[in-house]
């Protein structure tokens, strides 16, 4: 494919907000047919700056005028694409001032998928998993019109406590205002 054809379709899916995708998306967008043409687009993509490569199977369409804060969230989405995963432990009771500390460039999930750890440019990404079942997850979670859910201050300091972190840091009297 041309270049300046895969920059109008990136294009055209930046415009409906869409700008990170995975390997399997990238056949999609640019209807590529084999497996070795995909990956010879995606190389030279890459090579180019017009695609940026966060992590193992995931791109990200690098002239959007998209990218924000969320960005790191939609890459978390696209590693963990079919499992339900949510902001959780430190992230979240640091947005909430449950603890004093602030992650800084660096973002705590539950998921139902693996676990893992990701280091991208946008930030760490770190995956706990949760044998939880998904109506259990939903019910201890909230829409905060992002792409990733967030888990409430009861969930988030559970599931704290569940995967042995410390709390060492959770402020008492801040907690006792969620209660």
């Amino acid at each position: 494919m041309k270049q300046s054809d895969a920059i109008r379709r990136l294009n055209e899916y930046d415009r409906k907000g869409r700008y990170v995708f995975t390997a399997g998306d990238m056949g999609r967008v640019f209807h590529e047919d084999t497996p070795r043409g995909r990956q010879a687009t995606l190389a030279r993509l890459v090579a180019s700056g017009i695609l940026e490569r966060p992590a193992k199977g995931v791109y990200l369409y690098g002239m959007s005028k998209n990218k924000g804060p969320d960005t790191v969230e939609l890459i978390a989405r696209a590693l963990r694409r079919g499992e339900y995963s949510y902001i959780s432990l430190e992230s979240a009771l640091s947005e909430y001032g449950i603890i004093s500390q602030i992650p800084i460039n660096r973002i705590s999930l539950m998921t139902t998928g693996r676990k893992g750890e990701y280091s991208t440019p946008y930030g760490v990404i770190e995956f706990t998993h949760t044998k939880r079942r998904p109506a259990q997850i939903l019910s201890g979670v909230q829409d905060r019109n992002r792409p990733l859910k967030i888990a409430t201050v009861q969930t988030a300091l559970r599931d704290l406590k569940r995967v042995g972190r410390n709390t060492h840091l959770v402020d008492e009297d801040a907690l006792n205002e969620y209660r």
